[in-house]
């Protein structure tokens, strides 16, 4: 049997629920469990209702949380030599054409987002096996293939991600941090809920969510009452 620590045990003394009927109470005592030297990522793990084996059962879209998710990423932009000097002026950290497909072919992905234009895709086809894995393969549905790059960039540099629910129908998402305030926490949550509610899979039979869990990084979980979001 694992051994507990110390840090450990006393986190476990803070959860006084079984389940959390009181959404602030519990991202209270949440932000209490984020006791390491270094600010904790906060996570939501839901469970839902959906077999992602069939085409009308599977979840992948967009959010923008209002109070952003903490993190900063590094976002290149593939598209035509007309439109650089206008998207770096944007705030694109990367940025090119066939230099930049190059660079991908040879392993060299020094960035955590992929932008693209639409005629740019033809040519991003041949590295599906270098992107794919990664997640990083732009797509319509992620909103990463644009013909409005500007737009779309300060989007996602404002905070837009793309999340999805893995094959056991799980969404794990970040929605904050360890520093943020209760109230941010509280309203990005309710703002992920709230998308994957609206874009609930047409196949989906009857209840929609299982469960939801959120955490820290290294504390433990909290389960959350989901008559909260009714």
């Amino acid at each position: 049997m694992r051994k507990i620590s110390h840090r450990q045990k006393k986190n476990f003394e803070k959860i006084t629920d079984y389940i959390f009927s009181d959404l602030e109470k519990a991202i209270k005592i949440l932000k209490k469990t984020a006791t390491t030297k270094f600010i904790e990522t906060v996570e939501a793990h839901i469970n839902l209702n959906i077999d992602p084996k069939y085409a009308d059962q599977q979840l992948r879209t967009t959010v923008t949380l209002p109070n952003g998710t903490g993190k900063s990423i590094r976002i290149a932009v593939l598209t035509n030599q007309s439109n650089i000097d206008e998207i770096k002026s944007a705030g694109a950290d990367l940025i090119g054409n066939e230099n930049l497909i190059e660079e991908i072919s040879q392993g060299l992905i020094n960035f955590d987002l992929l932008i693209a234009t639409p005629d740019m895709m033809p040519k991003l086809a041949k590295l599906g096996r270098i992107l794919g894995p990664k997640g990083l393969m732009p797509s319509p549905k992620s909103g990463t293939v644009s013909t409005t790059l500007i737009k779309t960039l300060i989007d996602f540099k404002k905070g837009k991600f793309e999340y999805k629910a893995d094959k056991t129908g799980i969404v794990h998402v970040s929605f904050g941090r360890s520093d943020f305030t209760e109230i941010q926490l509280i309203e990005n949550l309710k703002t992920l809920y709230n998308s994957i509610e609206q874009n609930r899979p047409i196949g989906v039979k009857g209840k929609y969510f299982k469960s939801l869990f959120i955490c820290t990084t290294m504390g433990p979980s909290l389960q959350i009452d989901l008559n909260i979001f009714a």
